[in-house]
This record gives structure tokens, sequence and C-alpha cells, in this order.
């Protein structure tokens, strides 16, 4: 009996699943199209398909890793459970005093803020107190408790937010709420700051607690229904979850706290891409993920992804670790229209898995970037190995009564145009996560997957001035890979604000020492081997009386240290502080010669149950020749017109075999679209490695 692992990720349009087992290393991969009223039957359906295909029992499945956008989907299309929340007297408005600024392109004469997930009639004041240092300046009113959980019975309220004032740095009073809750509600969800976000301004970490709190009871049915479907199915394994800081968390936990799941699916992605840029030999690189209904790109320096403390979720702002991905509403699925001003739009709009793009003939009527790349020829009429048919007459009259008719052209024009709308909005986006925050993209190579993300990448690559694109052999499913290759991954942290030139070294050093066995403590019970286990410590820094802050790695000893955690190396210190000095400099252009303070602590604790790599290809194959499928004819912007492109079978290529664009690349999952003036090759791992001529 074998022991094997299963990745599934669940998108807009398709779940991408991979078989792995985990003795061999050997791999296989499946697509089934998404189902968006009820994820779980794709996921089940797909899971099912994949064991009967490669002859595995349910019973021989070990580990379930899953990316999900459960979280993310509950807050953007408003579908999480009625939420109540509690907050110390005097904040009853936190939420509607918000910030005071806007969106950076709203329009200041027109922007009304929008709906909390709260109103203040369901905001319930608490007579308590804590101190900024811990101290309890005013015990807690528990009658007026008991009374906030009789309004939170009458008003329908399932799911109960906490959040008291300076909690994170004493959280006595907020875990005593929960008590008198649960003994008052039974059933109900309960969560709190200091758990979900304990760090200091009130409004970011009372709207991360309230969004946790808003998706707690569909997140934590999906998993439970989930579970109890595997069961059903004879799978008794390990389930794990993806989250938005590129590690997993056990499925209890992330029931718990399903807004770490935000960027569940794009995250896994980004791991995958650091696996391929280590076996390609790539330092820098940029992940490039075009899916059906988003786009997501990311940076990576040393084949490491950034991470960001400045994350949202729909409209509103998660102050969670999280890597620094940017996502944008354009896809294959992606809408394209004639605005009422006369001006050809590209999203955020999409067709999604129901109805899809026009050539699903699923009754779309209204054309998507897909059917714009069936009508310029650049995707077969047959995807998803074999599953889906496309109509090519169907993308073309929708592409020539929306937009051609409308604009005076012909449809490759107007096929064309879509395209052109489309990568330049990804080129924005990438522009974002590089030239913004002080990266020429020009220095980085272009890691791209997702079902679409090959078709566009080098014209994507093209108006960057990046001449490198890298794909792998299974670049539809690399997001589902990615959960296979991340390590369990949790973060700890703790605002503990200091001041120079007197840093409390010993105060610094207790705090590390509690969050390292927190994360040492859910290492063991994920049953992560202790060998294994792995604690970085970091923290936010700031000059003096700045509003923001910068999160920089500590290198100092005591790192490891199970029993030297007092202990806090002072030019460690002085380090993390020259290298925000650094940081500082590289990000706005300037550093300053005053005072750093330090404002919150952090630590990450992580480990890995196993370890999976991209597998290698055989030295065989068909070569260019055999591979081949046919010819077709192609429109290229290179060319301004359609030109006779071979089409070869991906899989059939040989290890070291060259190719010469135009050509086209089709796989199982996606198609890789070589341009005219760029060359191919094709290396160890099946990576199709593009350069410009």
């Amino acid at each position: 009996m074998g022991t094997y692992g299963v990745a599934v990720d669940v998108g807009g349009t398709f779940t991408d699943i991979v078989l792995c087992d985990l003795e061999s290393n050997a791999q296989r991969v499946f697509k089934t199209p998404s189902t968006p009223e009820d994820p779980a039957v794709g996921f089940m359906t797909g899971l099912a398909r994949i064991l009967a295909d490669n002859g595995v029992q349910p019973s021989e499945v070990v580990h379930i890793f899953h990316g999900t956008t459960i979280a993310t989907n509950s807050v953007l299309e408003n579908r999480g459970a009625p939420v109540g929340l509690l907050v110390t007297e005097g904040f009853k408005y936190v939420l509607e005093i918000a910030r005071h600024g806007m969106p950076r392109l709203a329009n200041p004469h027109s922007w009304v803020k929008p709906d909390r997930p709260v109103q203040p009639r369901d905001c319930l004041e608490v007579r308590e107190r804590t101190g900024y240092d811990g101290g309890l300046l005013l015990p807690m009113d528990e009658e007026g408790v008991r009374d906030a959980a009789d309004h939170f019975r009458q008003a329908g309220i399932s799911s109960v937010a906490v959040s008291f004032l300076n909690s994170y740095a004493n959280p006595e009073n907020e875990r005593r709420a929960r008590e008198i809750l649960y003994e008052a509600l039974p059933g109900v969800a309960v969560s709190l700051s200091s758990e979900v976000l304990p760090v200091y301004r009130e409004y970011e970490r009372t709207i991360t607690t309230v969004l946790n709190a808003y998706v707690t009871p569909r997140v934590s049915v999906y998993i439970e229904n989930l579970k109890n479907s595997l069961d059903d199915f004879g799978i008794s394994a390990a389930f794990s979850i993806m989250k938005s800081n590129g590690g997993t968390i056990g499925s209890a936990m992330a029931a718990r706290q399903p807004v770490y799941t935000a960027l569940s699916g794009p995250a896994a992605g980004v791991m995958a891409t650091g696996q391929v840029a280590e076996t390609t030999r790539i330092e820098d690189c940029i992940s490039f993920d075009m899916g059906g209904t988003s786009t997501d790109v990311s940076l990576l320096r040393n084949r490491e992804p950034g991470m960001t403390l400045n994350g949202k979720l729909g409209e509103w702002p998660i102050q969670l670790p999280m890597l620094d991905i940017a996502t944008i509403g354009c896809g294959g699925g992606s809408i394209a229209e004639v605005s009422p001003y006369g001006s050809l739009t590209v999203g955020p709009s999409s067709a999604g898995a129901d109805p899809g793009p026009v050539c699903y003939g699923n009754g779309a009527t209204r054309p998507t970037v897909t059917d714009a790349n069936l009508a310029l020829g650049r995707v077969n009429t047959r995807i998803a190995g074999g599953q889906l048919v496309l109509d090519r007459d169907a993308a073309e009259r929708a592409i020539d009564d929306n937009i051609a008719s409308q604009l005076g052209l012909d449809v490759p024009s107007a096929a064309s145009g879509i395209l052109k709308i489309a990568n330049n909005a990804m080129v924005g986006a990438i522009r974002n996560i590089s030239v913004e925050r002080g990266h020429d993209p020009r220095d980085f190579a272009l890691v791209a997957y997702g079902g679409a993300g090959p078709m566009h990448a080098i014209d994507v690559a093209n108006l960057l001035g990046i001449g490198t694109v890298v794909v792998p052999l299974h670049p539809g499913i690399a997001s589902a890979y990615g959960l296979l290759v991340a390590e369990f991954k949790n973060d700890y942290a703790r605002t503990f604000l200091q001041r120079p030139p007197d840093y409390d070294l010993d105060g610094i050093a207790a705090v590390y020492s509690e969050l390292e066995r927190e994360g040492r403590d859910w290492l063991r019970e994920e049953g992560v081997p202790v060998a294994s286990h792995s604690l970085a410590r970091s923290a936010d820094l700031r000059y003096a009386h700045q509003g923001s802050e910068l999160t920089v790695q500590y290198t100092g000893t005591g790192t490891e240290s199970e029993t030297n955690g007092s202990q806090l190396d002072r030019d460690g210190l002085e380090n993390m502080v020259a290298e925000f000095h650094r940081r500082h400099e590289q990000l706005y252009g300037f550093s300053l010669e005053q005072a750093v303070e330090i404002v919150t602590l952090r630590v990450t604790a992580s480990g890995q149950v196993g370890h999976v790599e991209m597998s290698r290809i055989s030295v065989g194959g068909d070569g260019v020749r055999r591979a081949a499928v046919e010819r077709r004819q192609v429109f290229f912007e290179e060319t301004d017109g359609y030109v006779s492109c071979p089409v070869y079978h991906r899989g059939g290529l040989r290890l070291g075999e060259t190719l010469k664009g135009p050509a086209i690349l089709e796989g199982m999952d996606s198609t890789v679209i070589i341009n005219p003036g760029w060359d191919a090759l094709i290396d160890d791992y099946g990576n199709c490695i593009m350069r410009a001529s």
C-alpha cells in the first residue's frame, strides 16, 4: 500500500488537483470545472476521478491539502453571517469612524464609505478598561456582557467579535467575555481580537476580527461538510488549508480563524514559483498567475516572496502577515464591452465558470478574453484534456455583435484590442509590485502559470522589457502543486512599543520567548517533527512620530533557543535597525538620522511534514517532429495579422528540445504561446524557458 498526498485548489473556473506518491515523488494532475454553488461538489468529483484514473484507493491517501476562496468570496459577495460586536465603552463607532483616507482613485466629491459588516445597532459597549501596558484599570462588567448576549439573541446574531481596548497587552477580559457568551448563547461563534490580531491600532484590529467573525460560520460549515464527505468516501487523512502567508495550517485552526486564508489559492501559486525558480537557476522572478476570473502577481527576490501587512479583503484592511500579491479583475473569463462613452473595456466583471465564456456554449452572450484568444486561433477548440469543446463561431459572432460592429472594426482587430487592453491592465499590476517597490522589472524573469497566463506571458513581458519567461510543465495546476511544497507556517505577534535609546532588552526577549513557545506548541499539535521546527523573529519598526512601520528580520542570537530566550543580542538589534534604514531608503528614496522605534514583535513558526519536489522528465520523448499536432492560422500583434503557426503536444517534447517562435505548445491544463522573435528550451523538469532572440 502506497502513501499519497492530494492537493486541491478550487478556483473561480476550474478545480485543479495534484496526486503525489510521497515515496516515489510521482505526480499526476487533473482539472475539472468548479461548482460555484457548492465548491465541495467539484472538490469531491475531481478527487474521486484522479484516484480512480490512477488506481489509488482512498485509504492510501494520508494528507489532503486545500486552497479555498470561501472566506474571500463570503466577503466579496456579502454572504457572511450576521455579526455582533463587543467593544470597550466609548468605542461604539470605531468601525464607522475608521480611517479618514479614501481609495486612491475615488472621486472625493462622490465617494461614500461602504456599509460596515456590523451596523451600529449591533455594536455594543461594555464597561472595562485595560492599560497600554496590560494593567487592568477597570474590571469588566459581566452583566453588561450578558445584556449584550440577550440583544444578540433577539437580533439573530450567530457570530460575535470581541475587540477591547489594549487587549493585545492583556487578553483576560476578552477571554472572560467569550466564556459568558458561550454560556448565554450556545452554538455562537466568537472571535477575539487578542487571538486574531493582537496588535495595536483599534480600527484595523477590530475590522480584522469582525471579518473573521463574519466568515467563520460559513467556512467552518464548509470545512466540516468537506471532512464528512471525505470520511464517507473512505479518506481519513490529515486535512490542511493554505494560508495567505504562504504556509499551511490544520483545518481546525482554519475553521477558527478563516480570515487567515484570504489569499489561499494565489499564495500557493507563489510558493510553486519559488521552486520553479530553483529548478531553472533563476534568482529573481515575478510570478504571473492569470486564471479565469483574476490575475495575481508577486515579486520574488532570491526566490523568496515579499510579505506585507497592508493587505485588503474586499474594501477592508487586514493587517495580517500575507504574501505581497497584487490582484486585478482580469482573467480568461473577463468580459469585454463598449462603454457608454464608446471605449472598449475589459473586466473586472467575469463570466466565471457558469455560464463561462460565450464559446463554452452555456448561454453567455458577452465576449470574454478567452473568446478573443479563440477567435484569433491562439487556443484550441478542445481544452482541459478534451473535457471542454469550444465554439469558435459563437465567439466570433459575440465579438462582432458586441464589439466590432459598434466600433467599426473587423473581428480580428476587435479581438486583438481586447487582448491589448487585458495585457496592459496586467502590466499595471506588475508595475505595482515592482516599480512602485523600487525594483526594475527588466531585472526579473516572468514565471507564468494559471490557465491563461502562458498565453499572455510574452505579450506582457514585451511591454515590460522582460527578456526571460518561464512556464512550468503543468502551469494550469501550479497553485495546486504549490499546496504540496508549502510548509506548515503560522505567525505570532504582539505590540510592545520601545523607544530608543533605552530599549528594554529583557522585556523584548521575554515577549519573543512567549511567542516562540506558542509557535512550538502549535507545531507539535500539527504533528510537525521537532527536528524540522523553525522559528524566525522579526519586528515592525518606524521612525519616531511616523504613522506606519516596516517589518524587518531579526538575525541575532537566541532565535532558535528553547532555554536562552531571555537573552537578546544587542548587536542583532542594531543590525535590525540598520536594515530598517536601508529598506526605508529603497522604498521611499531616503532614510533619516532619527530615532527608530520598535512597535510590534513577531515570530514565524514553520516546519515540514514531508518534502515534495518537481518531477524530472525523461530524456526520451517523441521530439519536435513527432510532437507536431497541426499547423493553424494564428494572429500575432508582431505580424499584425495571421501567420501559419506550428502546434505541438507539449508532453511529447524531449528534454533539451529547442523551438523558435511563432509556435504553440498545448497541454492538458494550459496553452503556451511562443511569439515571433522568441526562442524556447525544454529543461530537465519540463519547464519551457523562453527568451527574446
